[in-house]
């Protein structure tokens, strides 16, 4: 029996995003530093007949697995259609971030069924194709295709590599509520944002975070207004040991606290999980590599 290839598709954290303008059809423009870190969800594919996904592991029942937009599926049937192939296959997603939480992991699962599938299908568009095919999916497919730190502009179709980053350590807060991006947007008030990238490689995670203080996340008060958890789960990370800064991420519900260490990080996650049982709370390493 062919062995399944295994694909992780990891968690998506902008450490800052301005919003920067906005397209006469509608679409915000932004400027973002996003990076990974060391906790996701799992895809894996094996030959089959025909196409089918199956979804399991802690939060897949916030999953709508039998609709036709899952994305998973639709990342599979544009890469056959892309390349001239038979959509045939099983997925295997293991679902274990939060849905609609701001950290990209729809648009991580998308990619890392294409990287899972192009190996199956023994496939390889060019690279400005698979990046439109991702672009089609979603504005942070590209960019969790990329997987590695990056510079994220425009409307995330724009994409370049971001200074070498510092180990730092992650500890990722959601209190188990969704948060529709259109809706932040909607309730988003303020004028746009110049453009801020990082261009310099920060020495250690005391110097990133002093970076990152001179910028900020542009949505955080409009996602506040729609789920004032989230001002909560801010200031349970602030008020951790160690922690260097704490910011929400993306347009979702889900905050992340920066620390020099792992464990710093484990004891802040441990300590909110004390306050929050209910919530979802984990550390974990910021990957600077693909």
């Amino acid at each position: 029996m062919t062995p399944p290839i295994r694909v992780d598709a990891w968690a998506k954290v902008n450490l800052f995003l301005h919003v920067t303008g906005k397209r006469p059809d509608g679409y915000h423009l932004l400027d973002s530093l996003v990076v990974f870190a060391g906790i996701g969800d799992t895809v894996e594919a094996v030959p089959g007949d025909r196409l089918t996904l199956t979804v399991s592991g802690p939060t897949a029942p916030l999953l709508d697995t039998l609709n036709d937009d899952n994305i998973v599926l639709k990342a599979a049937q544009k890469l056959a259609d892309a390349c001239g192939v038979q959509a045939r296959a099983h997925l295997a997603l293991t679902k274990r971030l939060p849905v609609a939480a701001g950290i990209g992991g729809g648009s991580a699962d998308a990619a890392a069924a294409l990287r899972a599938l192009m190996e199956l299908w023994q496939v390889a568009p060019s690279a400005p194709d698979l990046h439109d095919l991702a672009l089609s999916l979603g504005a942070d497919v590209p960019v969790c295709l990329r997987g590695a730190p990056t510079r994220m502009y425009g409307i995330g179709d724009k994409l370049e590599a971001a200074p070498a980053l510092p180990p730092a350590w992650l500890v990722l807060v959601n209190p188990r509520i969704g948060l529709s991006t259109p809706a932040v947007f909607k309730a988003r008030q303020g004028c746009f944002r110049d453009a801020l990238p990082v261009t310099i490689s920060p020495v250690d995670a005391a110097q990133l975070a002093a970076e990152l203080r001179r910028r900020d996340n542009d949505l955080s008060a409009a996602a506040q207004s729609l789920v004032p958890e989230i001002t909560q789960a801010l200031s349970l990370l602030d008020a951790t040991p160690g922690c260097l800064l704490a910011r929400m991420s993306g347009s979702g519900a889900t905050c992340f606290g920066l620390y020099a260490d792992p464990a710093s990080a484990q004891q802040a996650a441990d300590q909110i999980l004390a306050h929050r049982p209910g919530w979802w709370c984990h550390a974990a390493p910021m990957l600077s590599t693909p």
